[in-house]
């Protein structure tokens, strides 16, 4: 089941707030959220729902002794032991293709490769909620969870389940007790389903359609420079809009159960550099990386280029098992690396619109290695964007692309860059005014049935990052 579908949104959805507000008591609440969040995850793949539980008991078991050992050796292996069975468990569903794949094609050997839909949906990102929750309480920073029931409540969230944000323990651990809703909460929490609805629906599905098109392993050899260049920022948008469309959703469920979840993204496209992009796109991901494997010096302290360099190998590797995201991630890890030589003082004087080409050129290349995960087409593709394939310049496909998606590609622009913060910024009493209420709540109603319009006719809309 996912967000952006009819049965999701008027039924399911329905049903569980109507449970969720009836019942007066936060134990309740709790146990609605835990059951609606296991029928959620349960809709697709019923068997993995054990692997779920599975997951939380042996952690769950694991706490409560690295709490109770965190000061002996033997607090430091149970957590060694525990992160090696997180990670494994990950490792297992989620590369033994990818590894076997690559052990045949050195080797020779035929081995057999087990099929890509054995791996359970979102398994990357409550792995990451589990390792959190793990390394956090062997830290001291939290208070180990002596309820297994409210610590499966945290780990199968389903607002967030499916494709983050990542969200930590440390962030919800006084709301899973003790949280309350105002009306705010509620037409807040509404607004951000609607804009996230919105956001898949009328922006990304539509920008879909115009990648596939561009992109089909058929029209990639003969698509001109312009239209390469054109596809792939087509593509960019696309992907900003359908996962931050996913976050906004989460966000908003989360804030109508009185969860207040941090953001995901703030729009990314606006940024200088490299460095900043990474704190803007995907935010949940970057800190977890950054608090939980840069700063740990695996490596040493003089040595925090390989950490660097381990980061990114993890970030990329973490998108999928395909060599073309381990390449996505190492090729951002070397603009950070040089961003970092180059030192935040010399960064700022370089000139703000040339700051900005700078970074939307290396983002969108970087959107182009992340969506081709066969090498020899990911080839193609670099070769087009500077003529190296003998393409021509223009072509008429994208030249008429571009005419009769020009306002949808004018609409996507615009909703990439920061104009409501910055009216909010600029005039501070607009938002409490009852003239921008109603109009927010006007426009909230609108996207949301246009979306549910858009959406009748639709058999199958993942969002990009429930696969990972």
């Amino acid at each position: 089941m996912v967000f952006a579908n009819l049965l999701f949104l008027y039924v399911f959805m329905a049903l569980c707030f109507i449970c969720y507000y009836i019942s007066k008591r936060t134990v309740y609440r709790n146990v609605v959220l835990v059951i609606f969040s296991l029928l959620f995850y349960a809709f697709g793949e019923p068997v993995y729902v054990f692997l779920l539980l599975f997951s939380v008991t042996v952690n769950f078991l694991a706490g409560l002794y690295i709490d109770k050992f965190r000061e002996s050796n033997t607090g430091f292996v149970l957590t060694g032991l525990t992160l090696f069975f997180d990670i494994g468990v990950l490792v297992g569903f989620k590369y033994t293709g990818f590894f076997i794949e690559n052990i045949n094609a050195v080797s020779g050997l035929d081995l057999p490769v087990p099929p890509d839909d054995i791996m359970p949906i979102g398994i990357s990102f409550f792995t990451f909620q589990i390792i959190s929750y793990i390394l956090d309480c062997y830290w001291g920073k939290i208070e180990v969870q002596r309820n297994w029931f409210k610590l499966l409540m945290y780990i199968s969230l389903f607002p967030q389940l499916i494709a983050g944000p990542i969200v930590r323990y440390s962030t919800i651990q006084n709301q899973i007790d003790n949280r309350t809703i105002t009306p705010a909460d509620i037409t807040d929490g509404i607004t951000r389903i609607a804009i996230g609805l919105g956001k898949k629906v009328i922006l990304a599905n539509n920008l879909s359609t115009i990648v596939d098109s561009l992109f089909s392993v058929g029209s990639l050899g003969s698509l001109s420079v312009a239209g390469t260049w054109y596809g792939v920022i087509v593509y960019a948008m696309q992907v900003y809009f359908d996962f931050s469309g996913y976050s906004d959703i989460a966000i908003g469920l989360g804030r109508m159960f009185g969860f207040r979840f941090d953001e995901n993204f703030r729009y990314p496209f606006v940024s200088k550099n490299i460095t900043e992009f990474w704190q803007r796109w995907h935010i949940s991901l970057g800190s977890f990386f950054r608090d939980y494997l840069l700063y740990v010096t695996i490596f040493g302290k003089r040595r925090q280029y390989l950490n660097l360099f381990l980061v990114w190998f993890c970030t990329g590797f973490w998108h999928g098992a395909s060599w073309n995201y381990i390449i996505w991630g190492l090729y951002f890890g070397f603009f950070i690396l040089i961003e970092r030589l180059i030192g935040n003082k010399r960064l700022k004087k370089i000139p703000a619109a040339v700051s900005h080409i700078y970074s939307l050129l290396v983002i969108t290349v970087g959107f182009g290695i992340f969506y081709f995960e066969d090498i020899g087409q990911l080839g193609t593709f670099l070769g087009n964007l500077v003529g190296a394939n003998g393409n021509k310049l223009t072509d008429h496909i994208s030249t008429i692309s571009m005419a009769s998606n020009c306002w949808l590609l004018l609409a996507c622009v615009i909703c990439c860059l920061p104009i409501i913060p910055w009216i909010k910024k600029k005039y501070k009493e607009l938002p409490k005014s009852p003239a921008f209420i109603y109009l927010r709540t006007a426009a909230s109603i609108f996207i949301f049935l246009l979306s549910s319009v858009l959406l009748v006719n639709a058999t199958n809309n993942p969002f990009i990052y429930w696969h990972f």
